[in-house]
């Protein structure tokens, strides 16, 4: 975890990461933001600096210590973290949500959650939002041919003895740095800070059981599901929570037609920015465009309210 800012400032920043990245991935974002609003990057449990404990699948039983990795489990981190934020004196406060990946997934899981406590943020920002094409609720998307691997596929990902060599082989840095070259086309900050970031907590006791948490999320919710949910009013007028997108034109994972077509579709989506040439990580590779917009809107709602 890490914080920045002025704690006096109504203006309330939670950073949440994505697969496999950290509090430090938003190492751009952090510095600029704080020069407007108190800043925290959170690590989502399971990754960079906090607790990695054993996973539990959905149809497991129930083991001392163990924890079902989920987007519900990880809202509610968020949502815990984003109360302490908000009991800061007397005065209005305003809590801006901001995900990347898996982290937007988490902030939309998270802004539900607290709407339902009674204290929905202020805005939500997703760049370049997890569409978690494997989920099986998807399946009929896929090419036929896939379709009758899946079982295979999900029996296999789920046996410890199976990815625990998987895993060693994709935390190594070289590997590393042949998915960064894809998640960054521009190449813009793929650095050895970078490669650090996401290499050190992997060899943390219980980095395997996170990441054999995630990959059998097969299971969970889909940002459509949440959007449509944000699109519709707690209470009879009861404004939405806006939703803004930030997406990588060159994004080989997370396609930005689906970004537009979301666009299109909610009523809680106020603006959808679209950066050509950047890819999966915005706020990474291209922190002089991410920042600006972050701040801007930031600003738009401090003014709303």
């Amino acid at each position: 975890m890490r914080r920045t800012g002025d704690p006096a400032t109504p203006d309330k920043v939670l950073l949440i990461h994505g697969f496999g990245a950290s509090s430090g991935h938003w190492r751009h974002s952090l510095p600029a933001l704080a020069a407007r609003a108190d800043v925290l990057a959170i690590d989502l449990l399971g990754f960079g600096a906090s607790a990695k404990p054993r996973s539990r699948l959905a149809d497991e039983p129930a083991q001392p210590g163990a924890v079902r990795y989920c987007f519900d489990l990880w809202a509610r981190q968020v949502a815990d973290a984003a109360t302490e934020l908000l009991q800061v004196g007397t005065q209005p406060v305003r809590l801006h949500l901001v995900g990347n990946s898996i982290g937007g997934m988490v902030a939309l899981t998270a802004a539900l959650l607290l709407r339902s406590r009674g204290s929905a943020p202020h805005q939500v920002v997703l760049i370049d939002c997890a569409q978690r094409a494997l989920d099986d609720k998807r399946l009929g998307e896929l090419p036929a041919w896939q379709r009758p691997v899946r079982p295979l596929l999900k029996s296999l990902v789920r046996q410890r003895a199976l990815i625990g060599p998987l895993f060693r082989l994709l935390a190594q840095p070289a590997a590393i740095r042949r998915v960064l070259a894809r998640a960054y086309p521009s190449g813009s900050h793929v650095d050895d800070e970078l490669v650090d970031l996401l290499v050190r907590p992997s060899t943390d006791p219980g980095a395997l059981e996170s990441f054999r948490g995630f990959v059998n999320l097969f299971n969970d919710h889909l940002a459509p599901e949440l959007l449509a949910e944000l699109s519709q009013p707690a209470a009879a007028g009861e404004p939405l929570i806006p939703v803004r997108l930030i997406w990588g034109e060159a994004d080989p994972w997370e396609d930005p037609a689906q970004a537009r077509a979301w666009a299109s579709r909610y009523a809680c989506i106020q603006e959808l920015v679209v950066l050509p040439g950047v890819g999966h990580c915005p706020h990474d590779e291209a922190p002089e465009l991410v920042n600006p917009l972050l701040l801007r809107w930031i600003g738009e709602e401090a003014g709303a309210i």
